[in-house]
């Protein structure tokens, strides 16, 4: 089975502010997330916050392929959560919460998807730990990335 549950957890020093600020504006991700190719605003939210925005999203890996699918955002709550739909090689459901801590901000991404590539599905079962730690490498980037970002430039508002 090609499906996955993955859990990211990040502590960013940086206020929860600053980092919402940059999660809340995924078409500049590929500016500071090394995995992020590219992001495509298809249509926009339906309120101020964003809720039922839809973009495309292009990945690249530490393994040579790419993953585009696209996600509507579902569940806006400022600065707590946001949640979203993936459709496309990816299918699922994707939730990031933040929260104040001592360094800085807690950040935690649940990302439970099924991969729908021909070859991801067939190789799944012996290729599993392998796309695991893919998805990790991806996620370090982002950590990695943000952190930089929050601490290198102004924030752009949201």
């Amino acid at each position: 089975m090609s499906r996955y549950d993955f859990v990211t957890e990040w502590t960013i020093p940086a206020s929860r502010d600053r980092v919402w600020v940059e999660i809340m504006q995924p078409e500049q991700w590929p500016v500071w997330w090394r995995g992020v190719k590219k992001v495509d605003l298809l249509q926009p939210g339906v309120d101020e916050l964003g809720s039922g925005a839809i973009r495309r999203y292009t990945w690249r890996s530490r393994l040579p392929y790419n993953l585009t699918f696209t996600m509507q955002t579902t569940e806006i709550e400022p600065q707590s959560r946001i949640k979203g739909v993936a459709s496309g090689e990816l299918e699922g459901v994707g939730c990031w919460q933040f929260s104040e801590v001592e360094d800085g901000t807690f950040v935690r991404y649940n990302w439970q998807v099924v991969a729908n590539k021909w070859w991801m599905k067939w190789m799944a079962p012996i290729a599993k730990p392998v796309f695991e730690w893919n998805h990790d490498v991806v996620m370090e980037w982002g950590r990695q990335g943000l952190i930089n970002r929050v601490q290198t430039t102004s924030p752009v508002s949201a």
